[in-house]
């Protein structure tokens, strides 16, 4: 199975389900999407997907410091326009395992996902 783990080097959360994969032996990519950025196609895939609603990390400080004007009316368009332009708004970790998406991280889940 070809995994690609995306999210940012030095989050919590990012942290937790590296440690999760290297100790179940799952080999998967890092993508560090604050380094090496997000493209707007794969973006959109993802939003087909699961939803931008289940992307948009609204429970972080990155997304609590936008200007009040930014977060009213969010929509798709929006949502995608505001995910591209600051990669941290995108929840983490996204876990892409040849096409099936697990977003964020709980054992439970990744424990499912990988069997």
């Amino acid at each position: 199975m070809a995994a690609t783990l995306y999210g940012i080097k030095n989050c919590d959360t990012m942290k937790k389900a590296r440690a999760w994969l290297d100790a179940k032996g799952v080999p998967y990519a890092f993508h560090d999407y604050k380094v090496e950025g997000i493209d707007r196609a794969r973006l959109e895939t993802w939003v087909r997907s699961v939803g931008w609603e289940t992307l948009l990390n609204r429970a972080g400080t990155t997304f609590r410091k936008l200007p009040d004007a930014e977060k009213e009316g969010i929509d798709e368009r929006k949502a995608l326009a505001l995910m591209l332009d600051q990669p941290s708004l995108i929840k983490r970790p996204v876990l892409d395992l040849g096409g099936r998406l697990v977003v964020g991280f709980k054992p439970e889940f990744y424990e499912e996902a990988v069997r």
